[in-house]
């Protein structure tokens, strides 16, 4: 298991490396966002050659409101365009594997139409992965994207696309956690995890491990039935890094209690 952080979309991607290798991670889950992380600003031969010298590996990871399913045609590409040029950026730096978010945001449209406006760009995308030689998986959303059931609208069709299995999302608008559902139906499937706490509800809070009602260890037990052993990203959100040392040094015990238990 590999545990790494994000960059803020808000700072320079050079100067987030620091602390990432500070903190002794052991890979950037980059995200390419405006305004200052965006794909066009980056300067791939310096960002590559950083990435080398901290010696982290690297998951792609893409701004989450981009409009894959609109029902405007040149608006869909447009978005898919954009996510072309994040692929280019990613194999440029070693990254093996893209997330994608579905798109929920088309008002009086069906289901039916959202998934197949979805699922026509992410076919797109793939095609345009394969050059690249970067995989692309989908991130599990609150509400319209967070079980089996509704997930399998974009998985079962596309049968190489990967799943970013967020734990955290897996425990909004929800009664209870999906992620045993997740993993049930589509373990074989997750590409990359996203871990943080929260406290149920709407509220997408990007808490420390241990400050909301998450069972951690649970879920991390669900990760070790299913084979998983490969990169976490702590999506900690606090201003004081602590938090997310202290997140770190707690899934790394709790991991390895669970792979001895396992």
């Amino acid at each position: 298991m590999q545990i790494g952080a994000m960059n803020h979309p808000q700072r320079e991607i050079l100067a987030e490396l620091q602390w990432m290798a500070d903190l002794e991670l052991d890979f950037i889950d980059l995200t390419l966002e405006p305004p200052d992380a965006c794909s066009w600003k980056v300067n791939v031969p310096a960002l590559a050659a950083a990435i080398k010298k901290y010696n982290l590996g690297v998951v792609g990871h893409t701004a989450f409101y981009l409009p894959l399913a609109s029902p405007f045609p040149e608006v869909r590409r447009a978005a898919v365009v954009e996510l072309e040029r994040c692929l280019s950026v990613f194999a440029a730096v070693g990254a093996k594997w893209m997330n994608v978010h579905p798109d929920r945001n088309i008002p009086f449209h069906t289901r039916d139409q959202l998934a197949k406006n979805n699922v026509a760009s992410l076919r797109e995308l793939m095609a345009a992965a394969q050059k690249h030689k970067v995989g692309v998986m989908v991130e599990n959303l609150p509400g319209w994207y967070n079980n089996a059931r509704q997930l399998g609208e974009l998985l079962n069709p596309l049968p190489d696309l990967g799943l970013h299995l967020d734990i955290g999302h897996a425990n909004l608008e929800t009664p209870q956690n999906t992620t045993e559902e997740l993993l049930t139906a589509y373990g074989a499937r997750v590409r990359h995890v996203h871990l943080h706490d929260n406290k149920g509800g709407h509220l997408d809070q990007h808490l420390p491990l241990g400050a909301g009602t998450l069972d951690i260890k649970k879920h991390l037990a669900s990760l070790h039935a299913a084979g998983y052993d490969g990169t976490i990203t702590l999506e900690v959100f606090t201003p004081d890094p602590h938090y997310l040392t202290y997140s770190r040094d707690r899934l790394r015990a709790w991991w390895n209690e669970g792979r001895t238990n396992h």
